[in-house]
């Protein structure tokens, strides 16, 4: 069993580092807020004033945060996880990030005398929970051997990618998809809804047709119902769009679904939904057509 680290305890985040506890490793973890580690704390989880004291404490530290600001505030300074981290030991970030700010910190991590993974996970809270979660990993191919059994702990499927930076690319190619199915999902309803069949039944013959993505078939009722507490929102959504209209722009692929879905995005959060599950991308079509959720 692992002495391991983790920081960034989100809402993904937190149901990570718990099931690494559940794996039976000790886990030491830092929160910019600490009240909402306060269920892993009682779970068994230690607690550190800083992710450099996480990393001190730790042969592997994990972490998922928000977006590459937040990924060079806890890896950077006095504090940061790069100046607690022992030689040999492993830095593994599931955060979605600019690729070329993830290979930026692996080469600060390699002059620590350790190595990084960049290991996105592809799922929701949902398939996290059932067990099911996807993990993509790109770094060196001997610390991924050596992280591969913490990673398995996290969800059944795991891939090596190849260098630094190129997991964190296919996980935004990943979720440039998750939106634009969304949003043609959300056409169909609409368009079904309003030549007279009801929201429900629409909502039914589409989670059981072929167009039915595992994506579309957990996210897809929320057309009926959102949850209270979104599972990944507008704001993050189009952080991820953002990067992927990037990287398309700077190796010339041409991203036209992705560039549409991006400007209802910005029209969610003119709306005031910035907050919300993206599938609110519902709630801008059904405001342009005239329907009430």
């Amino acid at each position: 069993m692992g002495e391991l680290g983790f920081v960034g305890l989100g809402t993904m985040g937190s149901r990570i580092a718990k099931r690494l506890l559940d794996a039976g490793h000790s886990v030491t973890g830092y929160n910019r807020t600490k009240a909402r580690a306060a269920w892993l704390l009682d779970a068994g989880m230690r607690w550190a004033e800083s992710p450099r004291a996480v990393a001190e404490a730790s042969e592997a530290v994990f972490s998922m945060v928000t977006d590459t600001r937040a990924l060079n505030a806890i890896t950077s300074g006095e504090d940061g996880i790069i100046a607690g981290l022992r030689p040999g030991a492993i830095y593994v970030d599931m955060s979605t990030v600019s690729p070329e700010a993830s290979r930026a910190v692996a080469q600060q991590v390699a002059a620590k005398g350790a190595a990084m993974l960049d290991a996105p996970v592809s799922g929701s809270v949902v398939t996290l929970e059932q067990g099911n979660l996807s993990i993509m990993a790109a770094g060196d191919r001997d610390t991924f051997e050596r992280a591969k059994p913490y990673l398995l702990a996290i969800g059944p499927k795991v891939n090596y990618v190849g260098d630094n930076g190129l997991a964190v690319t296919m996980k935004i190619a990943t979720n440039l998809s998750l939106a634009t199915q969304m949003l043609a999902y959300s056409e169909g309803v609409l368009l079904a809804e309003k030549a007279g069949i009801p929201r429900d039944v629409a909502v039914e013959v589409l989670l059981n047709s072929v167009m039915a993505s595992p994506m579309v078939k957990y996210r897809g009722p929320f057309v009926l119902q959102m949850p209270d507490e979104a599972w990944f929102d507008v704001d993050m959504m189009q952080k991820d769009m953002l990067l992927a209209l990037e990287l398309g722009r700077q190796l010339e692929v041409p991203l036209p679904t992705t560039g549409l879905t991006n400007e209802f995005l910005t029209a969610a959060r003119g709306m005031g939904y910035a907050e919300r599950d993206f599938a609110a991308l519902f709630d801008v079509l059904s405001r342009m057509a005239g329907v009430e959720r």
